[in-house]
């Protein structure tokens, strides 16, 4: 039997379809331009498809040992902040699951003032300073260890679980630490990886921290050092551009790459890497969003 297309159905197909192209496009526009000559791309417009297919531009960044620096530092700090962020939070709010836990409410609110309340980026500088956090790769991750809307988001999810599962355990002589690592852990999947992905995207994407807390260049995030790229490659890519339309050329390490064309390539290798990581995580992000949707 054919299938008749209403009105209604091709509208919405058109509309989801041109959506999603102007998703896309941006993505496709900054792939095709990191993958052209950085000259032929400077003086002819890309829609589509890369001028000058090359791959200089990524050579010329992996050969930059402070690019090399900046990947390990954002590497590092998106595992160890992630692991132990979704851990720790993990561990406060399976604590506030326990009837017998004295000052519950206390606690609740100790942790939630702070997250409307800041006292702003210099009490914080001095906060760090005295702590011995400036210039330390651990600012990027004792900032962050706790997050009141993720603790929530958890504890929510606990109470869920079958209280006679902790209780059989409890039975056969397990402790409470036990029971969280060995039997609530497994079951939190879902809310595990949900919190985890929002917490390893936003360290892989904070640029702030790296700005203004680390002035040391072997310190700084891929995300600072593509900030400081837009930022401070203007002059050169004007310098670059007037240049070629005088028939010289600007000294970048090679003839065919500009500061545009570097720029697009770094934006490439610093989103890439989330990108493939993100369909991994899906099945459980669509379980975990829905945490706390359906009440009983």
């Amino acid at each position: 039997m054919k299938k008749r297309w209403s009105l209604f159905s091709v509208i919405n197909y058109l509309f989801l379809a041109l959506f999603s192209f102007t998703t896309l496009y941006p993505f496709i526009y900054i792939i095709a331009y990191s993958l052209s000559d950085g000259v032929e791309a400077m003086n002819h417009p890309i829609y589509f498809l890369p001028r000058g297919f090359t791959f200089e531009n990524y050579v010329t960044i992996f050969q930059d040992s402070k690019f090399l620096d900046a990947y390990v530092i954002t590497i590092l700090r998106t595992i160890i902040g992630t692991s132990l962020h979704v851990f720790l939070s993990a561990l406060f709010a399976y604590a506030l699951t326990r009837k017998e836990l004295p000052g519950k409410t206390f606690l609740t609110f100790y942790i939630f003032i702070p997250s409307i309340f800041g006292g702003g980026m210099i009490p914080n500088f001095i906060l760090y300073r005295e702590l011995g956090l400036i210039n330390n790769f651990w600012v990027y991750v004792f900032p962050f260890l706790f997050s009141f809307f993720h603790i929530i988001i958890m504890r929510t999810f606990f109470q869920q679980l079958p209280s006679s599962l902790e209780e059989s355990a409890q039975i056969d002589g397990a402790s409470n630490f036990r029971v969280f690592m060995k039997i609530i852990l497994p079951l939190s999947m879902p809310v595990l990886a949900t919190i985890a992905l929002f917490q390893g995207v936003f360290h892989w994407n904070d640029w702030f921290t790296g700005t203004y807390f680390v002035t040391k260049e072997s310190l700084r995030p891929v995300q600072t050092l593509l900030n400081q790229l837009l930022t401070e490659s203007e002059a050169l890519a004007n310098a670059a551009q007037r240049a070629s339309q005088t028939g010289t050329t600007v000294s970048t390490g090679m003839i065919t790459v500009t500061p545009e064309s570097l720029r697009m390539a770094t934006l490439i290798v610093a989103t890439l890497p989330i990108i493939c990581i993100y369909p991994f995580l899906q099945k459980y992000f669509v379980k975990g969003v829905m945490i706390g949707s359906i009440k009983e």
